[in-house]
């Protein structure tokens, strides 16, 4: 016998953080982030008093790297919450729309049942023998008989919708465990990607504005972050140059949407349309271009031709670390637009600025 899902769990919700709201999360979170940081980071401003500008750009680099992973790992896991609330509600409702429909067969065999009860009290022989008209007996009797054979197949209809409905509360169940699973590790990967931040923007506050600017030849992305403004700020019309080169129109399209996203901020989990991080780019402008790419940069890796990076073309996303934890848009000329973290909005760069792990064509 199947049990009703209680109604607390009826229709459980992994609330989107995306758009407005996930912008104004993130702007509190970094700003309670700033003003906690001793805290949270156990007094990190003042555990190496030492570090000269150059080191501690370095450093911030490397946390805002280790960010980027925990971000990517929060988008998977959303991604996956998110499909999994969807089979819960959808499993519920087929549950209780067969529910319906077997109460209506019930009703209906429960009719035919009393029915039957109260003209059952005679035997089938002693009722030919007192018919007045035997041949009409036999005929109603061959109808009783086939009757009899259609709610012998009702009842192994209903038999059969007790066990499949069964089954779908027993799946909704299964799914609502893996949801509650998805939201413990979104959580995790959400506290991490916060403590690395703040101790990045710790970090950041103790240089000056001119320490914060590097010497050009400076590759790190702190350094290039600081003399963002001048890219983000250009022109967000895509060079004909750049258009020209790319292979096809959904490639220009996805290039033209990047060129209109520069200066726009970096926001962990963001896919805009005026904030995002960077998978969260990357599948904006895809999208902007009639294709669906997944969600992550682990899983956008694999979701197009894999190419070398001497045969790369405009519109082709380029991937960076071991941990494949950060991608951007290929626009030709050794060069990409991406969003790099929250020191920087998107911007155009050079792809040598970090450790370049793979490329993918997806148009």
């Amino acid at each position: 016998m199947w049990h009703h899902v209680p109604a607390a769990h009826r229709k459980p919700r992994q609330r989107s953080l995306g758009g407005g709201t996930a912008r104004t999360a993130a702007t509190l979170a970094l700003a309670s982030a700033a003003s906690a940081t001793a805290v949270v980071n156990g007094g990190a401003a003042h555990a190496e008093p030492d570090l000269g500008p150059e080191q501690v750009r370095a450093k911030v680099d490397k946390l805002y790297q280790e960010a980027e992973v925990a971000t990517e790992k929060y988008n998977g896991a959303k991604e996956k919450a998110d499909r999994a609330e969807k089979k819960v509600d959808a499993l519920q409702d087929e549950a209780s729309r067969r529910t319906e429909s077997l109460n209506s067969q019930r009703q209906k065999l429960g009719s035919v049942a009393a029915s039957q009860y109260r003209s059952g009290g005679v035997d089938p022989s002693v009722q030919l023998l007192l018919s007045s008209s035997p041949d009409s007996y036999l005929d109603k009797a061959a109808l009783t008989e086939r009757a009899g054979t259609r709610q012998a197949a009702a009842v192994t209809r209903v038999r059969g919708e007790l066990r499949e409905i069964d089954q779908l509360h027993t799946h909704a169940e299964d799914t609502l465990a893996e949801l509650r699973a998805k939201k413990a590790e979104l959580e995790d990967s959400k506290k991490k990607v916060k403590r690395k931040l703040a101790e990045a923007q710790s970090l950041l506050d103790r240089l000056t504005p001119e320490e914060r600017t590097a010497d050009p030849a400076d590759g790190s992305q702190a350094s290039q972050a600081s003399q963002a403004s001048d890219a983000s700020h250009a022109s967000r019309s895509a060079p004909r140059g750049d258009l020209a080169a790319a292979p096809n129109s959904r490639a220009k399209a996805a290039i033209s949407f990047a060129y209109g996203a520069l200066g726009s901020p970096y926001v962990w989990g963001a896919t805009g349309p005026s904030a995002f991080d960077c998978s969260g780019l990357t599948q904006a402008a895809y999208k902007a271009a009639g294709v669906a790419l997944p969600r992550t940069t682990y899983t956008q890796i694999d979701a197009g031709q894999r190419v070398p990076k001497s045969q790369l073309q405009p519109g082709d996303l380029v991937f960076f670390y071991s941990s494949i934890s950060h991608v951007g848009l290929y626009i030709g000329g050794g060069k990409m637009i991406h969003a790099p973290n929250p020191s920087a909005p998107v911007r155009v760069a050079p792809i040598d600025e970090m450790p370049f792990a793979g490329a993918t064509r997806v148009a």
